[in-house]
């Protein structure tokens, strides 16, 4: 009669990758049902931990939104870069998106209709149309189209990301060049309004 083989030992993760873990799994559940509709319980299955875990990580679940929040923000600024809008800018959103689809859509959808998490989106909307207007200020004249193309641009290139995520992410290695034609047609919308009002 053999002896049975000894169980292999479980791995306790660190806390960092716990965390991670967790965060990971947030993200996930937020996504599926929204904030209001997902309970710590729904994350603490999707994370295959118990809520008491969950705890010790995170106080309550606004603290834990927060995080999935903070994360894919920090995320997007890591790939995303500086303020400039060069050629590299859209790709790198939509590897961003991409990498993490639930966390983009959390962050871009999601968290706007939130009352609680709305000044992290009233940020990044006011930090996106401050990059926009001093970039496109070196193209389109001072006055309200320079404003408007400010304004619309940031919104529709994120729009444009989510749209092809839903879409099922066809082509891309155009995706890019697409959604840049559209960003370019805004500018030249921008351009020639501004030209004609400069010109009466």
């Amino acid at each position: 009669m053999s002896n049975p083989a000894p169980a292999a030992p479980v791995r306790r993760l660190r806390r960092a990758e716990r965390r991670e873990q967790i965060l990971d799994a947030a993200t996930r559940a937020f996504a599926r049902a929204g904030y209001t509709a997902t309970g710590l319980d729904d994350v603490a299955a999707e994370a295959e931990l118990t809520r008491a875990m969950l705890y010790r990580h995170f106080d309550s679940k606004s603290d834990l939104y927060r995080a999935v929040l903070d994360r894919a923000c920090t995320r997007m600024a890591e790939a995303t870069g500086g303020d400039d809008f060069d050629d590299e800018a859209i790709p790198a959103l939509l590897r961003t998106a991409a990498a993490d689809p639930d966390g983009f859509r959390l962050l871009f959808h999601h968290a706007a209709r939130e009352p609680d998490f709305r000044d992290l989106i009233d940020s990044l909307t006011a930090a996106s149309r401050e990059v926009a207007r001093r970039n496109l200020a070196r193209v389109i004249p001072e006055g309200p189209w320079l404003d408007w193309a400010a304004n619309l641009i940031p919104t529709l290139t994120l729009e444009a990301v989510i749209a092809w995520l839903d879409a099922g992410r066809p082509d891309p290695e155009q995706a890019a060049d697409r959604i840049s034609q559209a960003v370019h047609g805004v500018m030249a919308a921008a351009q020639s309004t501004a030209e004609r009002d400069d010109q009466r």
